[in-house]
């Protein structure tokens, strides 16, 4: 496998929308990687952001990509430019990170993978909560056997759309945005670190307005149209022969379910939410009376967005990160194959495979030393 990548690694962003903040939260803190540069398509954004932040640049989008400081390009635009940006990195010759999804559609995802393959660079991909202490410990809690063998899961993410909170949630309700592409990448990825890749799913979607309120900021009041499905539901086959089941809805008011559950034959799971990195982790076993909190015993300990940059940092070189593009690529690959099957009502059968990731071991905050 190699040594790990020389650090700390050189971090350049694109993109200093919304999500940035979460990711200068964390950056400070991770002794592999170093905040050098910043880019936005509004120069005056990236100056802004830059101005916080001593010996941080702003600089041009393609003048970062170029920068011979520059080791690993992080990728915070929007979905639709994830592929432009990422093609554009590699061809730099630069280690990527981005936002998901992986890409817009498969076939970019491909293309951004078999570029960087032929360059010999490092795909990783957000969702990085997948390595935090909450998903990690049931993963150690299934490879101990707590529950025996996994036969199912369920996996429930509904609200009533982002548009009671985003600004500018446009790109929601357009193809390659909708509760699948937006949050789906946060459980798929989860059910896949838990149980194992997918290798067929079946699915159905819906989408009931033609229309969104905003209901924040200078646009309150404003609506947006809606084009792409807003419900969407389906059952994930893993190779491993569980059956998951999805539902991702814009279009609920509320629920109780539980973010994730895993029963296997011996014991049920509650996992917490995979948009955060932390949270309880519930067991009930066969013939017990109640659930029980299971200890922290894996993951990422107090981590948050942007330590998949600091997992990436420290695999070794010519190493799949555990937050990486081949896992990214085989969410993306369920999640357009869902919204295929529901479109067609015929189960698609997924021949991306990415492996199961390796656990995290339970790992302390770094001490950063500049």
């Amino acid at each position: 496998m190699g040594q790990p990548l020389n650090t700390p690694l050189n971090i350049g962003i694109v993109g200093c929308g919304n999500i940035i903040a979460q990711y200068l939260s964390t950056l400070p803190s991770l002794d592999a990687v170093r905040l050098v540069a910043v880019a936005d398509l509004d120069p005056a954004r990236a100056k802004a952001v830059a101005d916080g932040l001593p010996g941080v640049r702003a600089l041009g989008v393609q003048e970062l990509i170029d920068d011979a400081e520059v080791d690993v390009i992080l990728n915070l635009t929007i979905p639709a430019a994830h592929a432009q940006i990422a093609l554009a990195a590699i061809a730099a010759g630069k280690h990527v990170y981005g936002e998901k999804p992986l890409a817009a559609t498969t076939g970019e995802g491909r293309e951004v993978l078999a570029a960087a393959a032929a360059a010999g660079v490092t795909v990783g991909s957000a969702p990085d909560t997948v390595l935090g202490t909450g998903t990690q410990t049931a993963r150690r809690a299934i490879d101990d056997g707590l529950i025996g063998r996994p036969i199912s899961a369920t996996a429930t993410m509904a609200t009533p759309g982002h548009e009671r909170w985003h600004p500018n949630p446009d790109f929601y309700y357009v193809p390659g945005g909708g509760p699948l592409l937006d949050m789906g990448p946060y459980y798929v990825s989860a059910l896949v670190t838990l149980l194992g890749p997918v290798k067929s799913v079946i699915g159905a979607a819906s989408h009931t307005r033609g229309s969104r309120t905003i209901a924040t900021g200078p646009r309150a009041g404003e609506r947006v149209p809606v084009t792409t499905d807003t419900h969407v539901t389906g059952v994930l086959v893993h190779e491993s022969g569980a059956l998951s089941t999805l539902v991702m809805s814009f279009d609920a008011v509320a629920t109780k379910a539980s973010n994730i559950e895993i029963h296997g034959e011996t014991g049920s799971l509650v996992v917490p939410d995979p948009n955060q990195f932390d949270g309880d982790v519930l067991l009930h076993a066969l013939g017990a009376s109640e659930w029980e909190v299971l200890p922290v015993s894996g993951g990422y300990v107090d981590s948050a967005r942007g330590i998949g940059l600091q997992d990436l940092a420290l695999t070794p070189g010519g190493g799949e990160p555990r937050a990486g593009g081949k896992l990214a690529f085989h969410a993306l690959d369920v999640m357009e194959s869902l919204l295929r099957s529901a479109h067609t009502g015929q189960s698609v059968a997924i021949d991306s495979g990415c492996g199961r990731p390796s656990a995290v071991p339970l790992t302390q905050p770094a001490v950063v030393v500049r």
